[in-house]
């Protein structure tokens, strides 16, 4: 298993940990680190909540592992949509690029500096598996993310998030679990007023859609 020269040591770890799940259960849900395909799906609903009732645009799927969001697009948005998948492990990304072969206005990357602003920008769990960082520093991690989606999206952005409003005794100490109300504040202070917190799904964790001004 190699780890790209470029990543940090946060990225590093979460690389290694994300390519072994996708070793050890090929491009599922579980090699994504999701306890089911419903739930994986779920979440797909909440953060493209954000697309509002866009039918035609483009979307940088950040931390896209195999792509499942874009077989996701295909099948429930059809024709009109524009993706680009990004993931800091490169097996995800050619397990991706195996699996899409051939579909129209989707490609996969590992590159961080190949991607160009789109009209939004989606992560989905990126933020849950801190490992052993500390808190403070995974913070920043999130955070300096959340600064990236924002650019990343012309449009507006989205991600999901562990709650720390899950019951203690699930909550893993390898885990990040944030406060959906920080989150909120944070976001709509510094990027948008238009900014929607959903906790409402029946997951232990929360999806944030932010809504920009496009300043193209």
């Amino acid at each position: 298993m190699t780890v790209s020269p470029d990543l940090d040591p946060i990225r590093s770890s979460v690389e290694r940990y994300y390519t072994g799940r996708l070793a050890e259960h090929g491009p599922t849900h579980w090699g994504a680190d999701w306890n089911s395909r419903e739930s994986q799906e779920l979440r797909f609903d909440q953060l493209l909540h954000v697309l509002g009732n866009d039918r035609e645009f483009s979307l940088v799927d950040y931390g896209c592992g195999y792509g499942a969001l874009a077989g996701y697009l295909t099948a429930h948005r059809g024709a009109g949509v524009r993706y680009v998948g990004f993931d800091i492990s490169e097996a995800m990304v050619t397990t991706a690029e195996e699996i899409h072969l051939g579909l129209p206005d989707i490609r996969f990357t590992s590159d961080e500096r190949s991607l160009a602003p789109a009209d939004y920008a989606i992560a989905s769990g990126v933020f849950n598996v801190r490992l052993g960082t500390p808190v403070s520093e995974w913070e920043s991690y999130v955070n300096g993310t959340i600064k990236r989606l924002a650019i990343l999206g012309h449009r507006g952005f989205a991600f999901n998030m562990l709650t720390s409003y899950s019951d203690p005794e699930y909550m893993r100490e390898d885990l990040y679990y944030g406060d959906p109300l920080r989150y909120f504040d944070h976001v709509k202070r510094t990027y948008s007023r238009h900014v929607a917190l959903l906790h409402d799904y029946g997951l232990y964790e929360f999806t944030v859609a932010v809504r920009l001004e496009d300043k193209r």
